[in-house]
């Protein structure tokens, strides 16, 4: 900004830069008008009630899953007349209308690029994004995987068990390429007709979930009742059914290829499908909302000054990969060796946990010594976060209550089972205080390094001669200009200043030099002292979260790879009973592999924003 007064003779000149946060907010109002005139309702005042369609979309999509469900548990248990063809015709179905939906979504924003549209920016994260591409991608393969099955056994299988891999491999494609374009869309124009389409997507997702975790329950079922009688539990006779071709097939040596390569991809595959419906239930709650404009902070991971946190982290990470591997080769092998890889697995646990737990205290404490305002802003991604992170870790609670419970009324107790005591306990209090401290972590404001303010530069030209009359940056930022000098610069009190050149101003003006030099040098030392005190504690946040983001990721490899001693232990299934207890773990299971997961992403941003 220049402004220019005074006579020709003696020029007065102001040049101020000042930053500009954010789009001002008539910027958009003009594409927000035609949008809803697109939409053929008015702005302000629509004549359909936005919240009824809300209420009625997510019965819609409750209605959807529901049905589904209880066909998926139909095959599960041979209902008369319901086969796996009529399941996979029912989400072949679902996935195709997802398909005209997104590609109806496309086009028309493909029609309307040049709009200005709202995002969300919390919503649709990079990181996240990259991982879900990650796990679409090894989905893929599994998929491929799938057709190369059915190819080698298709004498004997339905055609909808070709189609659907084919299906699902377009459907995985155009979501990614979806979800990486419009995860951040707050859409404001057909928003009835689009709320059903995205709760559509949304429970279509979590179907296919539920699909993948019922299939590969099955087959780690079956393995497990070979352990059990191994460890000398033969009083167990309940035959499992995996649901085999009734056939041989073609190429002997891929069909074992295929059969046991699908089972080791299938946790990514159901992790990219709760991921892709926690994205679209984010899209689905921003519809119609109004969002603030405000400059968003980028919040970069950094690998500088997490090396302590990132080494304790990988040590875990390649020990728990090390334990997997031993276990999976040694379990079901005999009694002994059973016994020594489950008491393995239980030391290395305890061991894990305790340090997760230690970790996180250290970090509430750091927390409590802070005095930092929440940020109690509407943010339904935020929400979300925090609604998962309880929701699922009630699974893992679930499964350790149970043997407890088990372990205090058993009447025998083998010795490997005593260690599950402590490691189940730790696991509930592990999961508490790592949920409180992601929590407050992803509500704490961050702190403001001086956006509003990038430069303030206020210059006169008086004669030729150039006087700067604002005070230094760092003063302004600390906001001690005007205390420091005890006065209001004059230029704000419509005088000017550039005139007084006397010799009595000037030793004036030397003696005030000398006097807040003074003053500015104590004012530094405690400044710097304190923002020294901050990066420390900041630092050690920053290690925390990297130490407790490699430890999640080490503890969702064991479960999520057929690593389950809650399977293995028998001594739940003696208490319980073989099938209420089995019932209980393929419920409780898939929610403690997701918590791990949704865990390390969550603590993945709380290291970027510390």
């Amino acid at each position: 900004i220049e402004v220019g007064f005074g006579n020709p003779t003696m020029p007065f000149l102001i040049t101020m830069d000042v930053a500009v946060t954010g789009p001002p907010a008539w910027s958009t109002w003009p594409a927000a008008w035609d949008m809803e005139q697109a939409a053929g309702c008015p702005a302000v005042g629509g004549s359909y009630p936005q919240k009824n369609a809300e209420i009625l979309s997510s019965q819609y999509g409750i209605n959807l899953f529901l049905a589904g469900l209880l066909l998926t548990f139909a095959w599960a248990v041979h209902a008369v007349g319901i086969s796996k063809s009529h399941l996979l015709s029912y989400l072949i179905t679902l996935m195709l209308i997802q398909l005209l939906w997104m590609l109806w979504y496309l086009c028309r924003s493909c029609t309307q690029r040049r709009l200005i549209r709202d995002k969300d920016t919390h919503a649709g994260a990079r990181w996240l994004k990259c991982g879900i591409t990650l796990f679409a991608v090894i989905t893929l393969i599994l998929d491929s995987f799938k057709i190369g099955y059915y190819i080698d056994f298709s004498n004997c299988l339905s055609p909808t068990e070709g189609i659907f891999p084919v299906t699902h491999a377009v459907h995985t494609i155009l979501q990614v390429y979806f979800l990486w374009c419009h995860a951040k869309d707050v859409i404001q124009s057909f928003k009835t007709l689009e709320r059903f389409g995205v709760i559509h997507s949304v429970f279509t997702n979590l179907l296919l979930w539920t699909n993948g975790v019922l299939t590969e329950s099955k087959h780690q079922l079956n393995e497990h009742k070979e352990r059990l009688i191994t460890l000398g539990f033969g009083n167990i006779t309940i035959v499992l059914d995996d649901h085999a071709p009734q056939c041989n097939c073609t190429t002997t040596t891929l069909c074992s290829i295929f059969s046991q390569g699908i089972y080791y991809l299938y946790p990514f595959n159901i992790e990219y499908h709760i991921l892709a419906s926690t994205m679209l239930y984010v899209l689905w709650k921003n519809i119609g909302r109004k969002v603030e404009h405000h400059q968003q902070t980028k919040t970069p991971f950094k690998f500088h000054g997490i090396t302590v946190g990132m080494i304790f982290g990988l040590i875990v990470l390649t020990s728990t990969i090390g334990i997997v591997v031993v276990y999976l080769i040694q379990i079901g092998g005999s009694k002994i060796k059973s016994e020594l890889a489950l008491t393995m697995f239980y030391l290395h646990a305890i061991f894990v946990l305790a340090l997760m737990c230690t970790a996180g205290i250290v970090a509430l404490l750091i927390y409590r010594l802070e005095d930092r305002s929440l940020d109690n802003s509407k943010n339904p991604a935020r929400k979300l976060d925090a609604e998962l992170l309880v929701g699922t870790a009630a699974g893992s609670w679930l499964l350790s209550w149970g043997s407890i419970l088990a372990i205090i009324c058993a009447q025998g107790h083998p010795k490997y089972t005593w260690y599950n005591l402590p490691y189940s306990v730790l696991v509930i209090i592990e999961k508490y205080i790592q949920n409180l401290f992601i929590i407050e972590s992803i509500h704490r404001e961050q702190e403001k390094v001086n956006e509003d303010i990038k430069t303030l530069r206020i210059v006169t030209i008086s004669r030729g001669s150039t006087l700067s009359l604002s005070p230094l940056y760092k003063e302004i930022y600390n906001g001690r200009a005007a205390r420091d000098s005890g006065d209001i610069p004059c230029l704000f009190k419509g005088s000017i200043c550039g005139r007084e050149n006397d010799a009595a101003g000037v030793a004036r003006e030397e003696t005030s030099q000398d006097n807040s030099l003074v003053m500015h040098s104590a004012s530094d030392f405690s400044f710097y002292s304190r923002n020294s005190v901050t990066n420390n504690k900041r630092r050690i946040l920053k290690n925390i979260a990297a130490f407790l983001f490699l430890c999640n990721l080490s503890l969702w490899i064991p479960p999520a790879f057929g690593c389950r001693p809650e399977y293995d232990n028998g001594l739940e299934e003696i208490v319980f009973g073989f099938e209420p207890w089995i019932i209980v773990v393929n419920l409780a299971m898939p929610f403690s592999i997701f918590y791990r997961m949704h865990s390390a992403a969550s603590l993945f941003e709380v290291n970027c924003k510390t």
